[in-house]
């Protein structure tokens, strides 16, 4: 499976463990998920619900109308009990596909179901990715330096400096995880302590 394919998996498993859904709500969900600069068609949705389906992951039902308008019958999309134990185990992998550009954010989206130590190390290992990426831009920007225009280094400095708030980002939140983290509530939310004055 791609490196793609295995996120738009975690991101359909991950919504259909919260409520079942139809293709569009579902569609609308994960493109919401994948974030504004991937748009997810249908033509990619339905294969993979269909793959989902076969291994066992995904059922499929038919909804009619209720009011008789004769619409065409929905379908609507839940996660099985082999779907809710994949989607367990595609989260315990902290290993470096959860590190990546493709998978990263949808693996972040599901990370108040991870546990902290698998948090901490999915963190450390796309920090560690960004900082040695930063090295390899930096040396190839300095010998291409002399020889690239004004549009070209500025193009550089921008992603130098986008890859460089990620990784103070990503410092932060390993330690917050390392202080205790988010608490979590039991509906998944985090919650924000307050204090009263007195």
């Amino acid at each position: 499976m791609t490196r793609r394919g295995a996120a738009l998996e975690v991101a359909v498993l991950g919504l259909l463990h919260d409520a079942p859904m139809h293709g569009y709500e579902l569609r609308k969900q994960v493109n919401a998920l994948l974030g504004w600069g991937r748009i997810l068609s249908y033509g990619t949705l339905y294969p993979a619900l269909k793959a989902l389906g076969r291994a066992g992951y995904v059922v499929a039902d038919e909804t009619v109308d209720p009011e008789g308008r004769g619409r065409r019958p929905r379908i609507v999309y839940q996660l099985t009990a082999e779907g809710k134990e994949h989607f367990a185990q595609a989260l315990e992998d902290s290993g470096p596909s959860a590190w990546d550009d493709e998978t990263f954010g949808v693996r972040f989206a599901f990370f108040s179901r991870t546990d902290a130590a698998s948090r901490v190390r999915i963190l450390e290992g796309r920090r560690s990715r960004l900082e040695e990426r930063l090295e390899n831009v930096r040396a190839a920007g300095q010998r291409k330096r002399d020889r690239a225009d004004s549009y070209t280094l500025e193009l550089q400095r921008h992603g130098l400096e986008s890859v460089e708030r990620e990784v103070r980002w990503l410092t932060e939140l390993i330690d917050r995880e390392r202080s205790g983290g988010y608490p979590d509530t039991d509906d998944g939310t985090t919650e924000t302590s307050t204090t009263t004055e007195k």
